[in-house]
């Protein structure tokens, strides 16, 4: 069993016993879950801003633990004054040390957009990214398939959310569907954790023109934001550079401001 089976099948144990412990009536009460929250899609497409997804991530399975010394409210304050487009909060406690706490408290400090990012495969969790304050959800291809992408999707529209669906492969193409806002396209395998920025450019001219492309992983510096850019990539979600330094938002700043200079002189 893979690493991504192994997350899967946790969060079934998880999503069975969340029913337990909060109802979907409860979830529905919580004072997040009317309010409206800002667009994933519009914010990245946004020409003021730097294109780049920052993320929150404390540790992942191939890495161990990256950064747990900071604190969310302060690192998302951060990459928001520097000019991220949107954020990505890891929810998952067992394998990335993330919670749902860490997008609520995002949420209080910040107007931009927040992806849960997670292994979303039950209708359940996308109630509790409404309940928790998510602006997007994260669907994985590989961990689901043609009908239950499309359930989750339309849910996540219904409630008021964004869906950004996650590629690895092109026989994943196939999962795409009208709710689907964002297509991102994952450079590190899930199943062997192995990074290949290629990745993104391979299966760049298969998707449908219609959609706005993430390129996801591996990307540590504006050269690669441009290279990507150049292939027809609108944003990019980086996490890892930024969150292994001591001052993920400072490290962020830096990286913006090269990316904007750059860009000035081209």
């Amino acid at each position: 069993m893979n690493i991504l089976d192994k997350i899967v099948e946790q969060k079934k144990v998880e999503v069975a016993q969340a029913l337990k412990a909060v109802s979907l009536e409860a979830l529905m009460d919580y004072p997040l879950f009317n309010e409206a929250v800002p667009s994933l899609k519009y914010s990245i497409a946004s020409t003021n801003k730097s294109g780049v997804i920052t993320e929150f991530k404390r540790r992942s399975p191939s890495k161990g633990m990256i950064n747990d010394k900071v604190k969310v409210e302060d690192v998302v304050r951060g990459y928001e004054a520097s000019g991220s487009s949107a954020l990505s909060i890891l929810t998952d406690v067992q394998f990335f040390g993330g919670s749902q706490l860490d997008l609520t408290d995002a949420r209080q400090v910040t107007s931009l957009p927040i992806l849960r990012k997670d292994f979303i495969i039950d209708p359940y969790q996308v109630y509790e990214a409404k309940a928790i304050g998510a602006s997007a959800i994260l669907l994985i291809a590989a961990i689901l398939d043609v009908d239950k992408a499309k359930e989750l999707g339309a849910l996540a529209n219904y409630l008021g959310m964004e869906v950004l669906m996650e590629l690895h492969a092109p026989d994943e193409i196939d999962r795409l569907n009208p709710f689907v806002d964002v297509v991102g396209i994952n450079n590190r395998n899930l199943k062997t954790f192995e990074v290949d920025l290629e990745q993104s450019v391979k299966l760049a001219a298969q998707l449908p023109a219609d959609k706005l492309k993430i390129s996801e992983s591996g990307i540590h510096s504006p050269e690669d934001v441009f290279y990507l850019r150049n292939n027809g990539f609108d944003g990019f979600l980086i996490g890892e550079s930024f969150m292994k330094t001591n001052d993920p938002a400072a490290a962020f700043d830096a990286f913006a401001k090269a990316i904007k200079m750059e860009t000035a002189n081209s």
